[in-house]
């Protein structure tokens, strides 16, 4: 069987915990942060894990993760 690519915008945009689950970086981060409070943006730091419908999908895409 050949060797799988990794899918590399996923690789970017997800790492995996020390118990295989999947973590990623909350939205609304980037711009119009004016308008949001400090403690909004204090949240938006925070990673979270990717929901259990979303990750089997993901996985795929991270063959070797």
């Amino acid at each position: 069987m050949p060797k799988l690519k990794t899918h590399r915008g996923a690789a970017k945009r997800f790492k995996l915990t020390a118990t295989g689950k999947i973590k990623r970086a909350k939205a609304f981060k980037s711009h119009l942060l004016e308008t949001k409070s400090s403690r909004r943006k204090r949240r938006l730091r925070q990673p979270a894990v990717v929901s259990a419908g979303d990750a089997a999908r993901i996985k795929r895409l991270l063959p070797y993760a």
